[in-house]
């Protein structure tokens, strides 16, 4: 095993699992979506196998067009479900989704290092710009991708120095002097910069657990820069090995060249399994899922994600680089669209062949279809390989699939030595290894 290390593992919030057609089941518990009690009975289950964190994506608009037959990213407020999450757990990291774009650094700095306190250090920022909701915003349109990410680094810089401005040692609390804090060592920030202007200092003092580990997303040329600067953990979407390896390589020396500890920073690529019984039933699952998706919602997925207009090609016409729109075409996601690229890149797939894969019928992850006993080898070989240091886990189509996450995939990597058996600290920091 590489350097005897263990995978770190997270798990997602958000219901993968009722994707597609999967919500239909009659075993769904779709019914819980919107309440809390669901929420904390998985991050419960996420704690019993002993996961590093849960954490929740989140959007800030609603899509009408699909929400007649999906949930259109309708979702609960996620740091709200956090601290709801923290009272109700003891030991298990709980990651946030808050945007950079649409928030006030003062605001966030509080909330956070409020949701610190409630979980004893066990909190967590998935750092993210947006990429749709401008208009509930007061804006006409999104700011451009770079645009958005120098504001998101300031943001994030802001946040830093309103957190360091009221140390946990400025705090003494001496009842016979009468003295609660030394005012001598909580400092205004005065930050003046091209997005934000902050003076602090911050009204809530740090719990003294060290930096909160931050979660990011995205495989922009942004997007990897923000998180060589400041992200412990990257939460990616690669759907095979060597892009794996390629990404996580990239964000090492990223790194380095901010003068941070490589091993500070982990690739977590989103891990999206089908998993049941037996082969034959985890491949059932995965057609039945997806398999009442119309090919015109799968061409126009296409479009969305790329910019490439399918609409009236025949299924078995083969798509080039040359029908591909120029590489500077605006997509809602970069890295998204450049996944679906290198598809037709590298392999110039039919129509049909493109619009049956996962980059087009979900995020684009690495997807494991079998047994609990079937994913073990795949995930350990992509770990030694160097392709991973760990994932999050995005299950699909069941509740059952969830529980075989939890009940025996976890169990079995612990039993090979690739995960732990049982917490060994306390903080988010130490789940990650952060703490030395």
């Amino acid at each position: 095993m590489r350097n005897q290390k263990r995978l770190k593992i997270g798990f997602s919030l958000s219901q993968t699992w009722l994707n597609g057609n999967a919500w239909l089941r009659a075993d769904s518990e779709v019914d819980e979506f919107f309440t809390g009690d669901h929420y904390v009975k998985l991050a419960q289950k996420a704690e019993a196998a002993k996961l590093d964190f849960v954490f929740k994506a989140d959007a800030l608009f609603l899509n009408m067009k699909s929400v007649g037959g999906a949930h259109g990213l309708s979702s609960l407020d996620p740091t709200l479900l956090a601290a709801i999450i923290a009272r109700e757990t003891k030991r298990i990291g709980v990651i946030t989704t808050i945007s950079t774009t649409f928030n006030p650094p003062y605001v966030i700095a509080r909330q956070l290092q409020t949701l610190n306190w409630l979980s004893h250090g066990r909190a967590g920022w998935n750092v993210v710009t947006a990429l749709d909701g401008a208009y509930n915003f007061g804006y006409d349109e999104m700011p451009p991708a770079d645009e958005r990410y120098k504001q998101a680094g300031e943001f994030v810089e802001t946040v830093r120095k309103l957190w360091d401005s009221y140390p946990n040692e400025a705090l003494i609390v001496d009842r016979e002097s009468g003295v609660f804090g030394d005012t001598e060592k909580i400092k205004p920030v005065e930050h003046s910069g091209k997005f934000f202007k902050v003076a602090g200092p911050l009204n809530v003092p740090s719990p003294g657990y060290g930096s909160m580990p931050l979660l990011q997303a995205g495989a922009s040329q942004s997007g990897r820069y923000l998180a060589g600067a400041t992200a412990n953990a990257v939460f990616l979407a690669v759907p095979d090995k060597e892009s794996g390896m390629e990404m996580r390589l990239d964000l090492r020396e990223r790194a380095v060249s901010h003068g941070r500890n490589p091993d500070e920073i982990a690739a977590m690529p989103g891990l999206h399994m089908f998993l049941a019984e037996s082969r034959e039933e985890a491949y059932e699952l995965y057609r039945e899922t997806h398999g009442n998706v119309p090919t015109e919602q799968r061409i126009a997925s296409v479009l969305s994600i790329s910019g490439l207009d399918l609409n009236g090609w025949a299924l078995d016409r083969r798509i080039t680089a040359d029908d591909l729109p120029p590489a500077d075409h605006p997509v809602r996601s970069r890295t998204h669209a450049n996944m679906i690229r290198r598809v037709i890149e590298r392999e110039q797939p039919t129509v049909g062949e493109l619009i049956e894969r996962s980059e087009v019928l979900s995020a684009g992850h690495w997807v494991i279809i079998g047994t609990p006993e079937d994913a073990v080898p795949e995930i350990a070989e992509w770990f030694e390989d160097g392709a991973v240091d760990g994932f999050i886990a995005v299950p699909g189509g069941s509740v059952p699939c969830v529980n075989l996450f939890f009940d025996r995939l976890v169990p079995l990597l612990a039993e090979k030595g690739l995960f732990r058996q049982e917490y060994e600290g306390e903080t988010l920091r130490d789940h990650l290894g952060l703490n030395g």
